[in-house]
């Protein structure tokens, strides 16, 4: 239980500074700030082992989080 909660927590925290990063106005709430940096952390990780970068088992750094974030924000705004 607190594992969902810390991984709320941390979402909320990738998704409200990946939308600080991105210019113009996000009209969305927290729920889905908090979803998207959720999965933000998720897409970094997979990209990261991927490219080699961590080893299966490892979760994706705070930066390859915001990354994968942003990714998911661009894909967002074109749908």
């Amino acid at each position: 239980m607190f594992s969902m909660i810390g991984h709320a927590i941390f979402g909320l925290i990738v998704g409200i500074v990946a939308r600080m990063i991105i210019p113009g106005s996000q009209r969305m709430g927290i729920i889905m700030t908090c979803l998207l940096g959720i999965g933000g952390g998720w897409l970094g990780g997979f990209l990261g082992k991927a490219l080699g970068w961590y080893k299966e088992g490892e979760a994706a750094g705070f930066i390859m989080s915001v990354a994968g974030a942003i990714l998911l924000f661009f894909i967002y705004r074109m749908i």
